[in-house]
């Protein structure tokens, strides 16, 4: 089956899924095929962002990507928001890659900010989401207002 044929495939089914509005696909950083299908199936996409040199180094490769899926396989693609993630606002690097991040896609990148946080690191080895795991943490308020975020921005869609 065809690349193209793939990512038809998987929006026919996201399309089809009942009873709901909208549907987050979590895909791996790679920008192998599984990654590619995906970007053909979406409406919209959220990158999240490292806030760490090599992390806005490979955004530069995502945008390639985007561009290449947009012009073969999903021209309706847009970039919903930019999420600054790891985020310790006491590092100049920390603070250059907002910069740059906001100074490259302006008001993509969403105000929301995610920390680094002991509680989101810990989260996954207990298999909890952070709101389960430590829903007081700096982390679980930093994601809860990114969602938010996240939703005032697809209403507009």
């Amino acid at each position: 089956m065809e690349l193209a044929d793939q990512a038809d495939a998987l929006k026919d089914v996201l399309d089809a899924l009942p009873g709901y509005d909208l549907v987050v696909i979590d895909a791996p950083p790679s920008l192998g095929p599984l990654t590619i299908n995906v970007l053909s199936a979406a409406d919209a996409l959220i990158i999240p962002l490292q806030a760490e040199y090599y992390a806005l180094e490979g955004l530069a490769g995502l945008m390639d990507t985007v561009e290449r899926v947009r012009g073969t396989l999903n021209p309706q693609l847009r970039i919903l928001g930019v999420a600054l993630t790891m985020f310790d606002g006491r590092t100049n690097l920390a603070q250059e890659v907002e910069q740059s991040a906001r100074g490259h896609f302006g008001e993509l990148v969403f105000w929301s900010v995610i920390p680094r946080n002991v509680r989101l690191s810990e989260a996954p080895s207990f298999a909890k989401p952070i709101g389960a795991f430590a829903p007081l943490s700096a982390g679980a308020a930093a994601y809860k207002r990114l969602a938010e975020e996240v939703m005032q921005r697809v209403e507009k869609i």
